[in-house]
């Protein structure tokens, strides 16, 4: 077992114990003394567990952002037995492999006739030879699935597919201080107009930049090179688009989710690093309980304010987070990670603790709507760029938008204090 393996092994013990004794107490009962302190020394240990982890994590990523070490990491996932995909799968690694006429001349001639929905040659001017792939549906999806594990907002959001990147818009209306009336008899009734708004789901296309491998690893039959190329995709695609569904400006790239929503809390003067408790009770408020008392509803925010709020305790004199723990589902079946309550939604992308930054979301965040385009396209390039380094060259693009998808305020933002 490695030495990570040990350490979340450990924190998930720990954890399970803290969970056990936060629940011994209803909410309304202060924890005797005597387990009070046996919960703070629990909580302290984990929090040095959680040291160690993210030293070892970082200690990992460090070795792994070369390219090499992401080819690596590519290649040691490249696991998938051939034989379990379908024939859409099978002409699409043997595109990457060879090329177009490496591919059976069943699926060259639907290619090239675009027979298919899945399956088409998407010839460019700008793209040396061979065109470009797109995919079949399968792949974007287990594509998709593999960048959820980059950031954290497709955990969340809400994804919709659409088969062209047409500009779409939502219609969208706050009734939440609509109300009727009682009339008399034979009485007019009052007027009152509900106004709408549109709110705009635009795609943009996003490219996995190019990806260089060299013949021996393309042309190796033990090597699945439809699911090396897969996960080289997800790593790039996925953090380039976590960072702009967080805090994209929505100029040129999606309106992020920081962006979108609007401010329910603001720290007192002195709170540029820090939250109190008194300040997320706010923040929960602050959100409509039309909203609020949804399924689903959870906190979004860096990993360094997660340890921040960690040691916040309410008027009982018990943490308001309760760390979660890995279980079996058919034994305990686990828990997450809890904050007041609600579930904690880890993103690297939302700003960290600082003057004015809003750096913890709360609300419906399924209300934001992630826009994918049928239409991952890959293009394999073998122009003397790459043939005389020994190598074959892929790019991918991938068309994707995302908006708050919200008027009525599902999503609030609690902001660290100017000064």
């Amino acid at each position: 077992m490695s030495k990570l393996a040990q350490l979340r092994e450990l924190r998930n013990s720990k954890a399970k114990e803290a969970n056990d004794l936060n629940n011994k107490y209803p909410a309304e009962q202060r924890m005797p003394s005597a387990d009070a302190t046996r919960m703070d020394a629990i909580l302290a240990e984990i929090e040095a567990i959680d040291g160690d982890i993210a030293r070892e994590n970082r200690r990992a990523q460090l070795a792994a952002e070369t390219p090499e070490a992401q080819q690596t990491a590519a290649l040691n996932a490249a696991t998938r037995t051939p034989g379990a995909h379908s024939d859409e799968s099978r002409a699409l690694r043997a595109f990457m492999s060879g090329g177009i006429s490496n591919m059976a001349d069943e699926d060259r001639a639907r290619m090239l006739a675009r027979q298919t929905p899945d399956i088409r040659n998407a010839m460019s001017t700008t793209t040396t030879t061979e065109g470009g792939f797109t995919v079949a549906t399968e792949y974007q999806r287990s594509l998709e699935i593999a960048m959820k594990a980059y950031g954290g907002m497709r955990a969340v959001a809400h994804a919709i597919r659409t088969a062209t990147g047409a500009s779409m818009n939502f219609p969208t209306t706050d009734p939440t201080s609509e109300v009727g009336e009682i009339v008399g008899q034979n009485s007019p009734v009052s007027a009152l107009d509900t106004t709408f708004s549109n709110i705009s789901l635009d795609v943009y296309k996003y490219s996995s930049k190019k990806i260089a491998l060299p013949f021996e690893l393309v042309q190796d039959s033990f090597i699945d090179i439809e699911a090396y190329i897969q996960s080289l995709l997800a790593m790039r695609l996925g953090r380039i688009q976590n960072a702009h569904f967080t805090t994209g400006t929505g100029t040129g790239q999606p309106k992020g989710l920081i962006t979108a929503a609007n401010t329910g809390k603001t720290g007192t003067t002195g709170q540029t690093l820090t939250v109190i408790y008194d300040d997320l009770v706010d923040l929960e408020h602050s959100v409509d309980p039309a909203y609020r008392n949804q399924p689903g509803v959870g906190y979004m925010m860096h990993d360094s304010s997660v340890k921040v709020v960690r040691k916040i305790k309410d008027s009982q004199g018990r943490p308001i987070f309760v760390p979660g723990y890995e279980g079996d589902a058919m034994i305990n079946g686990g828990a997450p990670d809890r904050l007041m309550g609600r579930p904690i939604y880890i993103n690297q992308d939302m700003p960290v603790m600082a003057a004015n930054a809003e750096s913890i979301a709360f609300g419906q965040l399924s209300k934001y709507v992630i826009r994918d385009v049928m239409d991952l396209t890959l293009f394999r390039m073998t122009d003397s760029a790459f043939t005389l380094n020994g190598q074959i060259g892929f790019v991918g693009f991938l068309r994707t938008g995302g908006n708050l998808i919200d008027a009525g305020g599902a999503v609030k933002t609690y902001a660290n204090s100017a000064t």
